[in-house]
């Protein structure tokens, strides 16, 4: 069975985003599934990885055509001029706010809707000269599925859309300068799209519910970790270092975090010296400037964008790994990606985030750590002290459990039987 997968983010894009179907493809064919990948030609990526680049399987066809990205014009995000919505600039200038108010109000669903009218064109040729039995868009961004949606419509094809992300349950949605006629036209295409594909693909369980609303095809697939969990010792971190790993923007910064740590470092001489802090990853200016406040700079390393295999490394010998979601109205429903690669390096997880959510569903069901709530500074700090105090001792290790369903061969086998049923 054949399959087009359309999507922004590919390799050499770095990041998150582009992990997902790059895993799926990277197995499908071990559950006789061909995909073929429709991408951009001339991207504008905020990260590269080419590293990523060797996870492509010999001899899948890509197909690609040029997009127009208003960004030059349009870029709010910081200095940068791209599509990062994760820095969505706090503070902009008052022409700052005018770009922002015609990107949220005239690019919906995103600045790549412009892609969509060519990528119909092209793609609905290239449908009927080739066979396939179903399309696949991933999203954000969302205009990926309108090009599913058109196609849909015009050749009756199988279609699958799959979230990443939530669309108008976003974690920075609440932030854009939406007026109302824009928020009731992103709800519109939203329910449009789930109303019309063949299968919803979400990567949680609240998000499952929230768009079974509106469609009876919803199926969670959550995101997953690559490789093979080692039980050989790793050499851990002298010191008793709390890795991050990922962006840290302005909704993400844990005040309370910081502030517990100045306290604990202040009331124990030994703690400061054997601390640290390391934020691997992009981090907002706001971040810096609060853990400077704090006066724990001097425990705190700051290592720019690394590329993925790194990545693994520094979790795997971290003494604790450091997960945060943005304490915004849909946290409930948040689950980085980040999580299942944590699982694999078999480190202690301490979390910040809502204690009935579907972040600390997988920690608890994997036994692979601590959920602190946003506001709960008394155990937070606790918690801390305990893991420090087990650190000492030598023994500090976590004994998780379930881990093997998140590997991304298990989760492509799960995808691939629900393309075999909506073909079948």
């Amino acid at each position: 069975m054949k399959v087009l997968i359309i999507t922004y983010y590919w390799p050499p894009a770095g990041g998150s985003g582009v992990q997902r179907w790059l895993k799926f493809v990277k197995y499908f064919r071990d559950f006789g599934i061909e995909p073929v990948v429709y991408t951009v030609e001339n991207p504008n990526y905020p990260i590269i990885d080419s590293s990523l680049i060797n996870d492509i399987p010999e001899g899948i066809e890509t197909l690609k055509q040029p997009i127009w990205e208003p960004n030059s014009m349009l870029s709010f995000f910081g200095k940068k001029k791209t599509e990062s919505a994760g820095f969505l600039n706090p503070n902009p200038s008052f022409f700052g706010k005018i770009l922002q108010y015609i990107r949220a109000n005239y690019f919906i669903p995103d600045a790549r809707r412009f892609w969509v009218k060519p990528s119909v064109k092209f793609l609905k040729k290239y449908l009927l000269d080739n066979k396939i039995d179903a399309i696949i868009t991933t999203g954000p961004p969302h205009s990926m599925h309108l090009i599913g949606l058109r196609l849909k419509k015009q050749l009756n094809i199988k279609w699958i859309a799959d979230f990443r992300d939530p669309w108008t349950e976003i974690d920075y949605f609440h932030q854009l300068p939406l007026s109302k006629r824009a928020i009731k036209k992103h709800h519109i295409l939203e329910q449009e799209v789930l109303k019309n594909a063949d299968k919803v693909l979400v990567v949680g369980n609240t998000m499952k519910e929230n768009y079974s609303k509106f469609s009876n095809n919803v199926v969670t697939i959550t995101n997953g970790f690559d490789g093979k969990i080692s039980n050989l010792e790793v050499k851990l971190d002298a010191k008793f270092t709390i890795t991050h790993i990922g962006l840290m923007n302005a909704d993400r910064n844990p005040k309370m975090l910081w502030e517990v740590l100045a306290e604990i470092s202040s009331e124990n001489n030994q703690f400061k010296s054997d601390f640290e802090l390391h934020l691997i990853g992009k981090v907002d200016a706001t971040v810096v400037n609060d853990i400077s406040k704090f006066k724990i700079k001097n425990n705190v390393h700051l290592i720019n964008y690394i590329e993925h295999n790194q990545v693994v490394e520094y979790q795997k010998k971290s003494q604790v790994l450091l997960l945060l979601l943005n304490d915004v109205p849909s946290s409930k429903g948040i689950i980085t990606g980040k999580i299942f690669e944590y699982l694999m390096a078999k480190r202690p997880i301490l979390a910040i985030a809502p204690l009935n959510g579907d972040l600390a569903d997988v920690i608890n069901n994997t036994n692979s750590g601590t959920v602190v709530d946003f506001k709960n500074r008394v155990l937070l700090k606790k918690t801390i002290l305990d893991l420090y105090s087990k650190y000492q001792q030598g023994n500090l290790r976590i004994d998780s459990k379930n881990v093997e369903q998140f590997h991304r061969k298990e989760l492509t086998k799960k995808v691939a039987q629900i393309i075999k049923q909506i073909i079948e």
